[in-house]
């Protein structure tokens, strides 16, 4: 492909043709004949050398170098336009991709609601989800790696607090609160009366933790009051945790809001913890420069009604309130 000389009103005709995969309704879209249609996807062939979209029974299917294309030409799109046009979004007209940093339970939380918006409103909105491994989401915000991440980000939310909006180029906003609690199996030696700080101590621990390593919030917890546990295993997800604990003698601290992502809610008891311990805090970052978008105000808004909802359900299922939106 020359791309020194694409026309870059090809990709949005590309844009459209694959969200329709009809050529007479991507007309009318972009207000255009079909006959104008076809002239660009032909157009679009020549520049890319193969075929990207085939006829079918019901308009046109794409070919697997276009469904590799279009994530990257429509966020590019999305990007562009945010920049150059940043005027009212229209969620049913204007397709748009957006990149979310997130980890898994907290997508499983998530995500529903706002897809159930997505449906509802018939919203030309694509999401991809990556894998959040890092406590500091900063650098992938200020790279464009992503357009928003969402999770427990206390020494980057902290940072921006103490900087202020004029000091750094990025913005948060919290979606939920949640206290920490002791999970166990229903069974278990310790689920039959209140749960004391020498008992906590003497029994065997599972550890979420996305660096690996076995020493978390619950273990500094502990320190400062000289005390210690003895951490079994340490895992990567809150659905690894459920399981363990539902199947084994071995306890783990998660988050009140997030027992019900392990998929064993049934299977396990909760006690409070025999010592203090700060919350869970989740909020979205985002950079500065997506700040007044509104496609972005639209995510953004998305996200706190998804986080309302899931914060609802979630409270009806526990019979507790266990979460809060602020």
């Amino acid at each position: 492909m020359n791309f020194r000389t694409l026309d870059l009103n090809l990709l949005r005709v590309f844009d459209v043709v694959m969200a329709e995969r009809n050529l007479t309704r991507a007309a009318e879209r972009l207000s255009i004949t079909q006959p104008a249609v076809s002239n660009a996807l032909r157009r679009l062939k020549e520049s890319v050398g193969e075929d990207l979209l085939t006829r079918s029974a019901f308009g046109v299917k794409p070919t697997p170098r276009a469904e590799a294309l279009w994530p990257e030409v429509r966020a590019a799109l999305g990007q562009l336009r945010a920049v150059l046009d940043p005027g009212e979004f229209h969620p049913q007209n204007d397709a748009v991709s957006f990149r979310l940093a997130m980890a898994d339970a907290t997508a499983s939380m998530f995500m529903p609601p706002l897809i159930a918006q997505i449906e509802q409103t018939q919203a030309l909105v694509d999401l991809r989800l990556t894998p959040l491994t890092t406590r500091d989401p900063r650098l992938l915000l200020e790279r464009s790696e992503v357009d928003l991440a969402i999770g427990y980000f206390p020494q980057a939310v902290g940072t921006l607090i103490a900087q202020g909006t004029s000091g750094s180029p990025l913005r948060h906003e919290r979606l939920l609160e949640s206290d920490y609690v002791c999970v166990m199996r229903k069974d278990h030696p310790l689920a039959g009366a209140e749960l004391t700080l020498d008992a906590y101590c003497a029994a065997h621990h599972v550890l979420v933790s996305f660096s690996g390593r076995a020493h978390g919030q619950a273990d500094q917890a502990l320190a400062a009051l000289n005390r210690q546990r003895r951490v079994v295993l340490t895992v990567n997800q809150y659905f690894t945790a459920g399981r363990v604990v539902a199947h084994s003698d071995l306890i783990t601290v998660l988050p009140a809001f997030f027992i019900p992502a392990t998929g064993f809610l049934e299977k396990v008891v909760t006690r409070p913890l025999p010592f203090a311990m700060a919350g869970l805090h989740i909020e979205m970052l985002w950079h500065m420069r997506h700040d007044r978008a509104s496609a972005h105000e639209w995510l953004r808004a998305g996200m706190l009604a998804a986080a309302r909802t899931a914060v609802d359900a979630t409270r009806d299922i526990l019979h507790a309130p266990l979460g809060k939106v602020v």
